[in-house]
């Protein structure tokens, strides 16, 4: 971690493990928000899923809505174009993240948040695949790293926390230990190391919650693999080191249902499709985590 700090292109603090977990992890285990909600017979819990236009966001939303016996679920996309693209309910916000006001009423009342906005980067025109060499990317103005997966993630966690938010998802990628990470070249943007520093303050906020760094995303069906999860990159150094989409969106929502996901950050990737067990104990999946960070 102090590597990653040093070489920041930001000021500020180091990272650091999260400062207030000892005060704010609650002590006896506890059944998650759902399961919470439904034995004391009150309402369900209202979850927003941001980011909800993107091809995992709209998995969760669909998840959410079919799960109507255990959530509310909200959605909050950036366009009009994105809201009718994912159906146009009236539960589905438009709103810049990047703008605190913008997000508010998206944000009020909710009880969990699934964060799922990410930077994303566009290949430049002209490049030919037959002539060799590799693509080059940039990010349009506004939407660099920087504003989406820093400022925009920070305006949502301070906004749950303005509220006294039950627990918060946000969903990161692996390789967010290695500064050197292609990833960070794309547009030089370092897109990773913003990743990493909204992490590490969602971390220290206080808010119960829980970080999923996804391998790579497969646009497969879920349900369908064993599950696999860890810590540090270590997973970038085997060859299981990609995910289904839809395995993502299934971990955000069972994170909300066991205590076990709390106050934890885990990489997240999958076996192939034939080899192991597919994944149905999530409770154990998340008993396998012990980093908070």
């Amino acid at each position: 971690m102090t590597t990653i700090a040093a070489r920041m292109p930001f000021a500020g603090p180091r990272l650091r493990p999260p400062c207030n977990l000892t005060a704010s992890r609650p002590g006896p285990r506890r059944a998650g928000l759902a399961v919470v909600s439904a034995a004391a017979g009150g309402p369900l819990p209202t979850v927003l899923v941001t980011g909800a236009g993107g091809r995992t966001g709209q998995i969760v939303y669909k998840k959410l809505k079919e799960r109507a016996d255990q959530f509310v679920g909200r959605g909050l996309v950036r366009t009009e174009e994105s809201k009718a693209k994912i159906g146009g309910a009236a539960d589905v916000f438009v709103g810049d993240i990047r703008d605190p006001a913008s997000i508010a009423p998206a944000i009020d009342g909710i009880d969990a948040l699934i964060i799922l906005t990410s930077a994303v980067p566009k290949m430049k025109p002209g490049f030919d695949p037959s002539k060799g060499g590799r693509p080059e990317f940039y990010f349009e103005d506004g939407s660099y790293p920087e504003q989406v997966d820093w400022i925009g993630q920070k305006n949502q966690i301070d906004a749950a926390k303005s509220i006294g938010v039950k627990q918060v998802v946000l969903v990161g990628s692996m390789g967010g230990t290695d500064v050197n990470h292609p990833l960070n070249k794309l547009g030089n943007a370092n897109i990773l190391v913003w990743k990493r520093k909204a992490e590490q303050y969602l971390a220290d906020s206080g808010l119960p919650y829980t970080i999923i760094r996804a391998g790579g995303l497969q646009d497969k069906d879920g349900g369908v693999r064993e599950l696999l999860v860890g810590k540090d990159d270590e997973i970038l150094k085997t060859e299981t080191k990609t995910i289904a989409r839809a395995d993502v969106a299934e971990v955000c929502l069972q994170a909300l249902l066991f205590e076990e996901a709390r106050f934890k950050a885990f990489d997240l990737a999958s076996k192939p499709e034939g080899e192991g067990v597919p994944t149905t104990d999530f409770r154990a999946l998340f008993s396998q985590v012990n980093s908070h960070f």
